[in-house]
Protein backbone atom coordinates (compact mmCIF):
# COMPACT_ATOMS: atom_id res chain seq x y z
CA UNK A 1 0.00 0.00 0.00
CA UNK A 2 1.10 3.29 -0.48
CA UNK A 3 1.05 4.61 2.89
CA UNK A 4 4.67 5.00 4.25
CA UNK A 5 5.25 3.08 7.37
CA UNK A 6 4.48 5.13 10.89
CA UNK A 7 6.61 3.84 13.66
CA UNK A 8 5.46 3.53 17.19
CA UNK A 9 8.48 5.86 17.72
CA UNK A 10 11.50 7.89 16.34
CA UNK A 11 13.14 10.42 18.31
CA UNK A 12 13.62 13.61 16.27
CA UNK A 13 17.10 15.18 15.58
CA UNK A 14 17.66 18.14 12.95
CA UNK A 15 20.00 20.61 11.89
CA UNK A 16 20.58 22.55 14.61
CA UNK A 17 21.88 19.27 16.16
CA UNK A 18 23.97 18.39 13.50
CA UNK A 19 25.80 21.94 13.63
CA UNK A 20 26.23 22.15 17.40
CA UNK A 21 27.97 18.65 16.90
CA UNK A 22 30.75 19.98 13.85
CA UNK A 23 30.93 22.51 15.80
CA UNK A 24 32.03 21.13 19.10
CA UNK A 25 34.52 18.63 17.03
CA UNK A 26 36.21 21.45 15.05
CA UNK A 27 37.45 22.79 18.69
CA UNK A 28 39.04 19.67 18.95
CA UNK A 29 37.67 19.17 22.89
CA UNK A 30 38.33 16.27 24.89
CA UNK A 31 34.72 15.23 24.30
CA UNK A 32 34.49 14.40 28.04
CA UNK A 33 31.72 16.32 30.28
CA UNK A 34 32.70 20.33 31.07
CA UNK A 35 31.15 23.34 29.69
CA UNK A 36 28.34 22.61 27.38
CA UNK A 37 27.78 19.56 30.16
CA UNK A 38 27.37 22.28 32.83
CA UNK A 39 25.36 24.49 30.40
CA UNK A 40 22.85 21.63 29.68
CA UNK A 41 22.14 20.77 33.50
CA UNK A 42 21.76 24.71 33.99
CA UNK A 43 19.06 24.31 31.35
CA UNK A 44 17.05 21.34 32.87
CA UNK A 45 17.53 23.20 36.73
CA UNK A 46 15.68 26.13 35.32
CA UNK A 47 12.94 24.50 33.49
CA UNK A 48 11.96 22.07 36.33
CA UNK A 49 12.90 24.69 39.07
CA UNK A 50 15.42 22.60 40.89
CA UNK A 51 18.30 23.97 42.53
CA UNK A 52 20.69 20.78 41.53
CA UNK A 53 20.80 18.68 38.22
CA UNK A 54 23.74 16.20 37.82
CA UNK A 55 23.56 14.34 33.78
CA UNK A 56 24.77 10.77 33.89
CA UNK A 57 25.26 8.19 31.17
CA UNK A 58 21.86 6.78 31.52
CA UNK A 59 18.67 7.17 33.07
CA UNK A 60 19.28 3.44 35.14
CA UNK A 61 22.06 4.65 36.16
CA UNK A 62 20.69 7.73 37.20
CA UNK A 63 18.11 5.84 39.95
CA UNK A 64 21.00 3.34 40.97
CA UNK A 65 23.32 6.84 42.19
CA UNK A 66 19.89 8.40 43.78
CA UNK A 67 20.11 5.12 45.68
CA UNK A 68 23.61 5.06 46.29
CA UNK A 69 23.48 8.56 47.84
CA UNK A 70 20.63 8.09 50.15
CA UNK A 71 22.52 5.01 51.78
CA UNK A 72 20.37 2.19 50.63
CA UNK A 73 22.69 -0.95 50.32
CA UNK A 74 22.47 -4.58 50.71
CA UNK A 75 19.27 -6.33 51.91
CA UNK A 76 17.65 -2.75 52.04
CA UNK A 77 14.06 -3.12 50.76
CA UNK A 78 12.72 0.11 47.88
CA UNK A 79 8.78 -0.10 47.14
CA UNK A 80 8.86 -0.15 43.41
CA UNK A 81 5.67 -0.57 40.92
CA UNK A 82 4.98 -3.71 39.59
CA UNK A 83 4.33 -1.96 36.27
CA UNK A 84 7.59 0.16 35.24
CA UNK A 85 10.08 -0.45 32.78
CA UNK A 86 12.45 -2.69 34.43
CA UNK A 87 15.54 -0.42 34.97
CA UNK A 88 13.26 0.35 37.72
CA UNK A 89 13.93 -2.40 39.72
CA UNK A 90 17.12 -3.84 38.32
CA UNK A 91 18.26 -0.12 39.45
CA UNK A 92 18.62 -0.89 42.66
CA UNK A 93 19.11 -4.62 42.27
CA UNK A 94 22.37 -3.81 40.70
CA UNK A 95 23.47 -2.78 44.14
CA UNK A 96 22.13 -5.18 46.27
CA UNK A 97 19.08 -4.10 47.57
CA UNK A 98 15.65 -6.02 47.11
CA UNK A 99 12.97 -4.21 45.02
CA UNK A 100 9.41 -5.03 46.44
CA UNK A 101 6.54 -4.76 43.80
CA UNK A 102 3.28 -3.03 44.65
CA UNK A 103 0.29 -2.75 42.06
CA UNK A 104 -0.84 0.43 40.96
CA UNK A 105 -3.34 2.25 40.54
CA UNK A 106 -6.04 1.22 37.40
CA UNK A 107 -6.50 5.45 36.67
CA UNK A 108 -3.17 6.28 36.31
CA UNK A 109 -0.96 3.35 36.75
CA UNK A 110 0.97 5.11 39.24
CA UNK A 111 1.66 3.18 42.38
CA UNK A 112 -1.52 2.55 44.94
CA UNK A 113 -0.44 4.55 48.19
CA UNK A 114 -2.65 2.49 50.43
CA UNK A 115 -0.82 -1.10 48.83
CA UNK A 116 2.27 0.86 49.52
CA UNK A 117 1.82 1.60 53.38
CA UNK A 118 1.00 -2.41 53.83
CA UNK A 119 4.15 -2.85 52.37
CA UNK A 120 6.39 -0.99 54.16
CA UNK A 121 8.77 -3.46 56.74
CA UNK A 122 11.69 -2.12 59.04
CA UNK A 123 13.66 -3.06 56.10
CA UNK A 124 11.98 -0.53 53.71
CA UNK A 125 14.90 2.71 53.35
CA UNK A 126 12.60 4.26 50.19
CA UNK A 127 9.65 4.49 47.91
CA UNK A 128 10.70 4.70 44.02
CA UNK A 129 7.46 6.41 42.46
CA UNK A 130 7.02 6.28 38.96
CA UNK A 131 5.22 8.72 37.28
CA UNK A 132 3.95 6.59 34.75
CA UNK A 133 3.73 8.15 31.11
CA UNK A 134 3.92 11.89 32.99
CA UNK A 135 1.26 11.19 35.22
CA UNK A 136 1.18 11.27 39.34
CA UNK A 137 -0.80 9.13 41.16
CA UNK A 138 -4.71 10.17 42.29
CA UNK A 139 -3.94 10.07 45.62
CA UNK A 140 -0.94 12.88 44.82
CA UNK A 141 2.50 13.17 44.94
CA UNK A 142 2.09 15.16 48.33
CA UNK A 143 0.41 11.97 49.78
CA UNK A 144 3.36 9.91 49.21
CA UNK A 145 5.91 12.64 50.33
CA UNK A 146 4.04 13.05 53.94
CA UNK A 147 3.92 9.22 54.27
CA UNK A 148 7.90 9.03 53.63
CA UNK A 149 8.43 11.81 56.22
CA UNK A 150 6.06 10.09 58.88
CA UNK A 151 7.62 6.49 57.93
CA UNK A 152 11.08 8.14 57.81
CA UNK A 153 12.39 6.81 54.37
CA UNK A 154 13.14 8.08 51.37
CA UNK A 155 11.39 9.03 48.22
CA UNK A 156 12.77 8.89 44.90
CA UNK A 157 11.19 10.00 41.75
CA UNK A 158 11.57 8.17 38.69
CA UNK A 159 10.29 10.46 36.25
CA UNK A 160 12.05 9.06 33.19
CA UNK A 161 8.89 9.72 31.32
CA UNK A 162 8.05 13.08 32.91
CA UNK A 163 10.23 15.56 31.61
CA UNK A 164 7.63 18.53 30.32
CA UNK A 165 4.89 17.34 33.16
CA UNK A 166 4.00 19.19 36.33
CA UNK A 167 1.80 18.63 39.39
CA UNK A 168 -1.72 20.71 39.60
CA UNK A 169 0.06 22.91 42.24
CA UNK A 170 2.33 24.11 39.57
CA UNK A 171 5.64 22.25 40.52
CA UNK A 172 7.39 20.02 37.63
CA UNK A 173 7.22 16.58 38.52
CA UNK A 174 10.32 14.90 40.06
CA UNK A 175 10.68 18.37 42.19
CA UNK A 176 8.95 17.02 45.01
CA UNK A 177 10.86 14.32 46.68
CA UNK A 178 14.09 13.62 48.11
CA UNK A 179 15.72 12.79 44.31
CA UNK A 180 14.14 13.38 41.19
CA UNK A 181 15.27 11.03 37.83
CA UNK A 182 14.86 11.55 33.86
CA UNK A 183 16.36 9.89 31.01
CA UNK A 184 17.18 11.51 27.68
CA UNK A 185 17.21 7.35 25.96
CA UNK A 186 15.98 7.42 22.26
CA UNK A 187 12.16 7.58 23.10
CA UNK A 188 11.70 10.32 25.50
CA UNK A 189 10.53 14.00 24.60
CA UNK A 190 14.04 14.87 24.11
CA UNK A 191 17.10 12.56 23.69
CA UNK A 192 20.39 12.20 23.91
CA UNK A 193 21.02 8.63 22.70
CA UNK A 194 21.68 7.53 26.01
CA UNK A 195 22.04 9.49 28.87
CA UNK A 196 20.12 10.62 32.20
CA UNK A 197 19.61 13.02 35.71
CA UNK A 198 19.21 13.82 39.18
CA UNK A 199 17.46 16.73 40.16
CA UNK A 200 17.39 17.71 43.75
CA UNK A 201 16.95 20.90 46.44
CA UNK A 202 18.98 19.06 48.87
CA UNK A 203 22.66 20.91 48.45
CA UNK A 204 24.41 17.59 50.64
CA UNK A 205 22.70 15.29 48.26
CA UNK A 206 24.18 16.79 45.20
CA UNK A 207 27.22 17.30 46.29
CA UNK A 208 26.94 13.61 47.17
CA UNK A 209 25.78 12.71 43.80
CA UNK A 210 28.45 14.21 41.87
CA UNK A 211 31.30 12.60 43.57
CA UNK A 212 29.43 9.09 43.52
CA UNK A 213 29.05 10.06 39.67
CA UNK A 214 32.71 10.75 39.29
CA UNK A 215 35.60 8.25 41.05
CA UNK A 216 34.62 9.79 44.10
CA UNK A 217 37.40 12.58 42.77
CA UNK A 218 37.72 15.44 45.87
CA UNK A 219 37.37 18.07 42.47
CA UNK A 220 37.65 18.23 38.91
CA UNK A 221 40.18 16.21 37.14
CA UNK A 222 42.46 15.33 40.41
CA UNK A 223 42.99 12.20 41.68
CA UNK A 224 42.54 12.54 45.09
CA UNK A 225 39.66 10.38 46.16
CA UNK A 226 37.83 11.09 49.17
CA UNK A 227 34.99 8.13 48.59
CA UNK A 228 34.73 5.05 46.77
CA UNK A 229 33.11 6.30 43.55
CA UNK A 230 32.14 5.16 39.80
CA UNK A 231 32.49 6.46 36.53
CA UNK A 232 28.85 7.30 35.34
CA UNK A 233 29.95 10.94 33.41
CA UNK A 234 28.52 11.97 30.62
CA UNK A 235 30.14 13.30 27.32
CA UNK A 236 30.36 16.70 25.30
CA UNK A 237 28.63 15.14 22.05
CA UNK A 238 26.09 14.32 24.38
CA UNK A 239 25.24 17.85 25.56
CA UNK A 240 25.47 19.10 22.26
CA UNK A 241 22.57 17.15 21.46
CA UNK A 242 20.81 17.87 24.80
CA UNK A 243 21.15 21.73 24.78
CA UNK A 244 19.34 22.10 21.31
CA UNK A 245 16.93 19.12 22.57
CA UNK A 246 16.36 21.88 25.82
CA UNK A 247 16.08 24.75 22.89
CA UNK A 248 13.46 22.80 21.39
CA UNK A 249 10.83 21.02 24.63
CA UNK A 250 8.52 23.56 25.01
CA UNK A 251 7.18 23.33 21.32
CA UNK A 252 7.45 19.79 21.53
CA UNK A 253 5.31 19.88 24.64
CA UNK A 254 2.75 21.52 23.12
CA UNK A 255 2.80 19.32 20.21
CA UNK A 256 2.88 16.18 22.59
CA UNK A 257 -0.65 17.72 23.99
CA UNK A 258 -2.41 18.34 20.51
CA UNK A 259 -1.61 14.60 19.86
CA UNK A 260 -3.31 13.50 22.35
CA UNK A 261 -6.14 15.63 22.06
CA UNK A 262 -6.80 14.51 18.52
CA UNK A 263 -6.12 10.65 19.67
CA UNK A 264 -9.01 11.10 22.38
CA UNK A 265 -11.45 13.22 19.85
CA UNK A 266 -11.42 10.96 17.13
CA UNK A 267 -11.15 7.07 19.28
CA UNK A 268 -14.25 8.82 21.74
CA UNK A 269 -17.27 6.32 21.61
CA UNK A 270 -15.27 3.19 19.23
CA UNK A 271 -15.53 -0.20 21.87
CA UNK A 272 -13.24 -2.32 22.18
CA UNK A 273 -10.22 0.68 23.24
CA UNK A 274 -9.80 2.80 26.21
CA UNK A 275 -7.29 5.34 26.45
CA UNK A 276 -5.43 6.29 29.70
CA UNK A 277 -6.78 10.07 30.69
CA UNK A 278 -4.12 12.90 31.05
CA UNK A 279 -4.66 15.92 32.35
CA UNK A 280 -3.69 17.67 29.30
CA UNK A 281 -3.27 21.12 31.15
CA UNK A 282 -0.08 19.31 32.77
CA UNK A 283 0.86 16.66 31.39
CA UNK A 284 2.17 16.14 28.00
CA UNK A 285 1.41 12.43 27.32
CA UNK A 286 5.49 10.42 26.37
CA UNK A 287 3.61 7.82 24.97
CA UNK A 288 -0.44 7.10 23.69
CA UNK A 289 -1.53 4.36 26.01
CA UNK A 290 -4.79 2.24 25.95
CA UNK A 291 -6.15 -1.22 26.98
CA UNK A 292 -7.86 -3.06 24.35
CA UNK A 293 -9.55 -6.11 23.36
CA UNK A 294 -7.72 -8.89 21.12
CA UNK A 295 -4.78 -6.83 21.20
CA UNK A 296 -2.52 -9.29 19.11
CA UNK A 297 -5.05 -9.08 16.37
CA UNK A 298 -5.39 -5.63 16.29
CA UNK A 299 -1.47 -5.11 16.29
CA UNK A 300 -1.52 -7.74 13.37
CA UNK A 301 -3.83 -5.40 11.59
CA UNK A 302 -2.20 -2.63 12.08
CA UNK A 303 0.97 -3.58 10.61
CA UNK A 304 -0.63 -4.69 7.58
CA UNK A 305 -1.40 -1.40 7.21
CA UNK A 306 2.09 0.11 7.81
CA UNK A 307 1.14 0.87 11.57
CA UNK A 308 3.34 0.40 14.53
CA UNK A 309 2.72 -0.21 17.78
CA UNK A 310 3.96 -1.54 21.00
CA UNK A 311 3.05 -3.76 23.43
CA UNK A 312 3.18 -2.05 27.10
CA UNK A 313 5.14 -3.36 29.98
CA UNK A 314 4.57 -6.87 31.36
CA UNK A 315 3.95 -7.46 35.11
CA UNK A 316 7.38 -7.39 36.17
CA UNK A 317 6.88 -9.95 39.19
CA UNK A 318 6.09 -12.52 36.67
CA UNK A 319 9.38 -12.05 34.23
CA UNK A 320 11.46 -14.30 34.26
CA UNK A 321 14.46 -12.28 35.91
CA UNK A 322 12.21 -12.13 38.80
CA UNK A 323 9.64 -14.43 39.45
CA UNK A 324 8.04 -12.97 42.46
CA UNK A 325 4.47 -14.79 43.47
CA UNK A 326 1.59 -12.38 44.52
CA UNK A 327 -1.55 -10.89 42.98
CA UNK A 328 -1.11 -7.73 41.21
CA UNK A 329 -4.17 -7.47 39.42
CA UNK A 330 -3.91 -3.90 37.64
CA UNK A 331 -0.69 -4.62 36.00
CA UNK A 332 -1.40 -7.99 34.96
CA UNK A 333 -4.35 -6.45 33.07
CA UNK A 334 -2.08 -3.64 31.42
CA UNK A 335 0.38 -6.85 30.87
CA UNK A 336 -3.18 -8.17 28.78
CA UNK A 337 -3.87 -5.66 26.70
CA UNK A 338 -2.25 -2.32 27.01
CA UNK A 339 -0.86 -0.64 24.11
CA UNK A 340 0.78 1.96 22.99
CA UNK A 341 -0.21 3.68 20.10
CA UNK A 342 2.49 6.19 17.60
CA UNK A 343 3.68 8.49 19.66
CA UNK A 344 5.94 10.13 17.79
CA UNK A 345 5.79 14.14 18.07
CA UNK A 346 6.61 14.63 14.28
CA UNK A 347 2.83 12.56 13.90
CA UNK A 348 0.71 14.94 11.54
CA UNK A 349 -2.59 15.28 12.12
CA UNK A 350 -3.01 13.18 8.81
CA UNK A 351 -1.19 10.58 10.72
CA UNK A 352 -3.50 10.38 13.33
CA UNK A 353 -6.78 10.46 11.40
CA UNK A 354 -5.37 7.64 9.54
CA UNK A 355 -4.42 5.10 12.16
CA UNK A 356 -7.84 6.23 14.44
CA UNK A 357 -9.51 5.31 11.02
CA UNK A 358 -8.24 2.22 11.00
CA UNK A 359 -8.40 1.33 14.64
CA UNK A 360 -12.46 2.27 14.38
CA UNK A 361 -12.46 -0.26 10.89
CA UNK A 362 -10.81 -3.27 12.92
CA UNK A 363 -13.39 -2.47 15.53
CA UNK A 364 -16.38 -2.07 14.01
CA UNK A 365 -15.82 -5.02 11.81
CA UNK A 366 -15.91 -7.12 14.65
Amino acid sequence: MSQQFIMQMQPWFGEEEKKSIISYLDENGFMTEFKRTEQFEKMIAEYTGAKHCIVVNNGTISLTLAALALDIGHGDEVIIPNYTMIASPNSVKMIGAVPVFVDVEPETLCLDIELVKKAITPKTKAVMLVSANGRYPKSTVQAFVQLCKDKKIALIEDSAQSLGSFDVTGGHVGTFGDIGSFSFSAPKIISTGQGGCLITNNDDLAFKLRRLKDFGRSGGGNDIHDWIGFNFKFTELQACLGIEQMKKLTSRVALKKELARRYEKNLSGIKGIQLFKHNLETTPPWFIDSLCENRQALQDYLKSKNIGTRIMYPPINKQKAYGVAGSFPVSELVGEKGLWLPSTTQLTVQEIDYITGEIANFYNKG
